[in-house]
């Protein structure tokens, strides 16, 4: 197995995040890892140039994402973990790979909500790109269960 000395889990506060925090946690405690905990505030709906008005102010989304971020903090110290939050705001698909250069990850850590390709076109997901902007190995972590059938 590689040697991964700074993991960088990525989480959301969402079932498939803290599938990933629990994995990574694991994997941090078992390879005494430096570790690191990014939460991204999405900001693309603001920039896609929708006309409309918000019902919540950006700041509120922004505590919102503070308050995701602390509680992955939280919960990592009690897997035994302790990390570094990071809290960034922008697209994931390009956050993600700027703080893995920066910190210089050896492992991102990141969960997967499984979607039909509409749901992928309609909202923009543009989650495979990851792969294609990292230098480093990328862990997908997904809950143990069956597969949806199509």
């Amino acid at each position: 197995m590689a040697s991964y000395r700074r993991i960088l889990l990525c989480y959301n506060g969402t079932h498939e995040g803290r599938c990933a925090l629990r994995l990574g946690a694991h994997l941090a405690r078992e390879l005494h890892a430096e570790t690191h905990l990014l939460a991204v505030l999405d900001d693309t709906e603001w920039t896609r140039g929708l006309d409309v008005v918000f019902p919540v102010p950006i700041q509120l989304e922004r505590d919102t994402a503070e308050d995701v971020l602390r509680e992955g903090v939280d919960k990592l110290a009690q897997l035994g973990v302790v990390a570094q939050g990071h809290l960034a705001t922008g697209n994931p698909m390009t956050k993600i790979p700027s703080f893995a250069s920066a910190l210089n990850i050896d492992l991102i850590v990141v969960g997967h909500h499984r979607s039909g390709m509409l749901s992928r076109w309609w909202t923009g997901q543009d989650d495979g790109w990851l792969l294609d902007r990292v230098t480093c190995s990328v862990l997908v972590a997904m809950e143990q269960h069956e597969p949806q059938t199509r």
